[in-house]
């Protein structure tokens, strides 16, 4: 998952923790406490296993939880990391993406469009996305593909009226005062119609993935699927666009391995039919056991998830760059199998 936190001694956990009490955070996740007596204790279903009887307690004073029917208990860094499916440190960067104050819309719009804009003045930026496949221009607009290119972006924006306390705070650029996208392509991440995010994806030698250091929102285009038949669900963006450019527009992407409790509720509200899983089939096994735990997890919450095996060492995007087409694609997905 896509989550750079900073050093975990730079972060005050205990002040963490007290900025996002866990009886705060189980209730945004629509679980259901009941007091239990004059003691701040409340007990409801655990939500790590199927239960008839509520077994799941949660001290709000001590900021603490523990289910007597399956073991486990913890802090809220706990619970996040066994909800989520995080380790340690992502989960450090998530809790802090929860606490990341709103941009303004007109901030993040501008910014996409500006990068709109340097997208189609710098060739370099159109050849990236030639050499991983995308050549189709209408679809380069549709998901508002820009361009990073560094160096101007402030002074662009402070000339809209937004000062540089600002854009720091947003992320978007750094203390030296620089895009903190510089070289990358970008994608606008959106939630309801709005941009909430930026994907940039590195052409040069920095680290390839980053995002805005706060939620990614939803499901990608989550919308655009929603009336589909089936659900086809990718890691990444390349990914996503390469299978909507053959014509797969079933296609989303959880910008990452790892569904969180939002993205879940999104698949099963209203229900979705088949969820195709088409994660990268990496030579260490990483991406085929992240298939493997998100099948129980769909399944968990009575959908049906099918795992889609590409050729080795291949991902959609790369399996389309080495000649594959939209009917061999298509004799992928006949072939999935349940977990």
């Amino acid at each position: 998952m896509w989550l750079h936190p900073p050093p975990i001694h730079t972060v005050d956990l205990d002040q963490l923790k007290r900025r996002i009490p866990l009886l705060d955070y189980l209730r945004q996740t629509h679980w259901t406490p009941r007091r239990t007596g004059t003691q701040p204790e409340f007990v409801g279903f655990c939500p790590f296993h199927q239960e008839t009887k509520p077994s799941f307690y949660v001290n709000a004073r001590k900021n603490l939880f523990y289910c007597h029917g399956c073991g486990r208990g913890g802090d809220l860094i706990r619970f996040v990391e066994l909800s989520q499916g995080l380790s340690f440190r992502q989960t450090i960067a998530y809790l802090q993406q929860q606490l990341a104050p709103p941009v303004p819309q007109d901030v993040l719009a501008e910014t996409a469009a500006f990068y709109r804009l340097q997208f189609h003045r710098r060739p370099e930026a159109l050849e990236y996305l030639a050499q991983r496949g995308l050549r189709d221009g209408s679809l380069i607009e549709e998901l508002g593909i820009g361009y990073a290119p560094g160096g101007n972006l402030r002074r662009h924006l402070m000339a809209h009226g937004f000062g540089v306390a600002q854009l720091h705070d947003a992320g978007l650029i750094n203390l030296q005062r620089r895009d903190a996208f510089c070289r990358r392509v970008i994608f606008p991440c959106r939630q309801f119609g709005h941009i909430v995010n930026f994907y940039g994806r590195s052409i040069g030698a920095a680290f390839p993935h980053r995002f805005l250091p706060r939620s990614k929102g939803g499901l990608f285009a989550r919308e655009t699927v929603r009336q589909s038949a089936s659900i086809v669900l990718v890691e990444g963006l390349f990914d996503l666009a390469i299978l909507w450019q053959a014509g797969f527009r079933n296609t989303t992407c959880a910008l990452g391995a790892h569904l969180t409790s939002a993205h879940l509720e999104q698949l099963t509200q209203p229900p979705s039919g088949p969820v195709y899983i088409v994660f990268d089939q990496d030579e260490n096994q990483a991406g085929q056991q992240a298939s493997r735990q998100l099948a129980q997890q769909l399944e968990s919450v009575g959908l049906v998830a099918l795992i889609v095996r590409l050729p080795e060492n291949h991902d959609p995007n790369s399996h389309f760059l080495a000649g594959a087409t939209a009917a061999d694609f298509q004799a992928c997905l006949s072939a999935a199998q349940p977990l």
